[in-house]
């Protein structure tokens, strides 16, 4: 999201965003003579708008469901970001307190709204106004290119992101990224959404991993455990990856589900209870059938994570892990070659043929 504060040696209201690279700031509006409270309420108003708003972009409507259920959550999405054409009428005129008390909406979007124009009323500049209004359709027109796979200007937030729906054009772009190096590019984290270019990654993971193991003799599922006897790599989640693409699921699916599920878990939410206590009972049959000691049991114990991913930024997590199993999968590669002369150019290209040979794959 867009954060927003108040400068006060310069008395400006100033936006910061992410670009994946470090974070941008320009100033929005000088602002005329007024308190620092009322210049900080504004500021902290604006934030709490760009994050209703932003919202709507990692909780998409068609992620929960059918939006045309009346109620259902999926529904209650769509009409949030359908709200963003009641904005600027919050901001211009807002809902005031009476003697009977304040309207409140229960729109994220639209209450933040009328809390920011509750400000303006405050400091009573039109101008101000009307930059304000301006700045806030701006923000607007970020999420919708956002939504479209366009990263460009304010836009290049959405870097950082974690949303359970991928761009075409983005995956595209991720791919191509990845044919030109299969290690995977500093622009997978820069000018790509990172649930996109994990659908990608996934992809060539699966060509990685067929390539390694055609090599050691192993199906594909067992390539990322091989590999971390070599070098210590992420293996649970590229595993799991590698087990369901093998099962036919698509990358999309298994990307999109896999940050569904730690967008919940941040939220409080355990969206597969049974499948955690599955999890669960697994490795207690492990530590039973293996006898080990009640120090390494309550070890294993303390490393379970309900959500294979970070719940604070799943998309970015899962793409790094992605991209180490292809690098586990070099490792792999290389431990079974004799001459390790341009090994890693001789892989690229085995993981490209692989990749290719298999391109439906990608969606």
């Amino acid at each position: 999201m867009t954060r927003y504060a108040f400068d006060a040696d310069r008395n400006a209201l100033v936006a910061i965003w992410a670009t994946g690279r470090g974070d941008l700031a320009e100033t929005v509006a000088l602002l005329p003579p007024t308190t620092p409270e009322l210049a900080t309420d504004l500021a902290s108003n604006l934030t709490t708008l760009s994050r209703f708003h932003w919202r709507t972009y990692t909780h998409p409507a068609a992620a929960a469901g059918d939006p045309d259920i009346p109620d259902s959550e999926a529904w209650r999405r769509a009409e949030e970001r359908r709200n963003f054409t009641e904005v600027e009428n919050g901001l211009r005129n807002p809902n005031l307190p009476t003697e009977a008390g304040l309207l409140v909406s229960y729109s994220g979007v639209v209450e933040s709204a009328h809390r920011v124009g509750r400000c303006l009323h405050g400091i009573r500049t039109d101008e101000l106004t009307e930059t304000i209004v301006a700045e806030i359709h701006r923000e607007q027109a970020a999420i919708e290119a956002a939504e479209l796979g366009d990263l460009s200007g304010r836009a290049r937030q959405a870097v950082e992101l974690s949303r359970p729906d991928v761009s075409p054009a983005q995956v595209h772009a991720a791919d191509t990224l990845l044919r030109t190096d299969p290690l995977g590019a500093p622009e997978l984290f820069t000018d790509l959404d990172p649930a996109s270019a994990s659908v990608a990654a996934a992809h060539w993971l699966h060509a990685a991993a067929e390539v390694a193991g055609e090599l050691a003799d192993l199906p594909i599922t067992d390539v990322i455990a091989e590999a971390d006897d070599i070098e210590a790599i992420p293996v649970e989640t590229p595993t799991l990856v590698l087990e369901r693409l093998d099962s036919g699921e698509t990358a999309t699916d298994i990307v999109t589900d896999l940050i569904a599920e730690a967008v919940a878990v941040s939220e409080g939410h355990l969206p597969a209870p049974w499948a955690v206590v599955a999890r669960v009972a697994e490795l207690e049959e492990h530590a039973h059938r293996y006898d080990v000691d009640k120090a390494t049991r309550a070890a294993l114990l303390a490393e379970f994570r309900v959500s294979r991913l970070d719940p604070a930024r799943p998309a970015l997590d899962l793409l790094e892990d992605l991209l180490d199993g292809i690098r586990g999968c070099l490792l792999l590669y290389a431990a079974h070659h004799d001459d390790d002369t341009d090994i890693e150019d001789r892989f690229a290209a085995d993981v490209r043929y692989a990749a290719d040979n298999h391109s439906e794959r990608l969606f």
